[in-house]
């Protein structure tokens, strides 16, 4: 096994499957079958999107007030981040949940501490909430808890099979990358994450890997180390 501790990113979107809006069933439990898989192999924490539900900088756009329609996008991955638990518990996978936003009932508030115990204890730790704070994305969140968590790499599952010179599904003439360094994928102004995201973990020399989530075993072909997508570094 390649990596022994991952953080998975997942994009709330891709929890539409082919639906408009909301949560497809059939698109979670796909999900929580490749990663009950791949938890029997390895400690997995999890952060998800929740741009299927609520996005802040779209209510922002339409006059909300960034602050509150941020914190309603972070309300929204805690939906997703209970669907998935809920899903995988069904599945008999040992699943935590924790927070970045206070929710009692619902979600233990996250610790880097806490966290790291969940996983060493066996529990797949999704991480729900964002990074608790406005004006970040879930990408960042996402570099955030990976660092948090020490985990070996980020993997980030999309539903393209890795980096690209161009959007894929809108030029036929782009051109995959097996490898790129951070700098490269900024200076080239390739839309993978935001530059705070970026910056976290080029400073904290944190990996990332861009595989297609879609393709049943892609997340155990990874992490046994096979190449199936585009790897970033410092």
């Amino acid at each position: 096994m390649k990596y022994s501790r991952v953080l998975l990113k997942l994009s709330g979107e891709a929890l539409m499957g082919n639906q408009q809006y909301g949560i497809d069933p059939e698109r979670l439990n796909d999900y929580a079958e490749e990663i009950a898989e791949a938890s029997k192999q390895a400690q997995i924490a999890i952060v998800i999107g929740g741009g299927n539900i609520f996005r802040g900088l779209q209510g922002a756009s339409k006059g909300m007030d960034r602050i509150q329609g941020d914190y309603m996008g972070m309300l929204a991955t805690v939906i997703n981040s209970m669907a998935l638990q809920s899903t995988l518990q069904s599945k008999g996978v040992k699943t935590a949940l924790l927070s970045g936003v206070y929710i009692d009932r619902i979600a233990d508030s996250m610790s880097s501490a806490k966290a790291i115990k969940l996983l060493e204890e066996g529990n797949v730790v999704i991480i729900g909430g964002g990074s608790g704070n406005p004006f970040f994305t879930t990408d960042t969140a996402s570099a955030l808890r990976a660092v948090e968590v020490r985990a070996d790499i980020i993997l980030k599952g999309t539903r393209v099979d890795g980096i690209y010179t161009a959007d894929p599904e809108k030029d036929p003439s782009a051109t995959k990358f097996d490898h790129i360094t951070y700098d490269e994928a900024y200076n080239k102004n390739l839309k993978v994450m935001d530059l705070t995201a970026f910056t976290l973990c080029k400073e904290n020399n944190m990996p990332m890997y861009v595989f297609d989530m879609n393709t049943k075993g892609n997340l155990l072909k990874v992490l046994n180390g096979e190449q199936i997508g585009t790897l970033v570094t410092k």
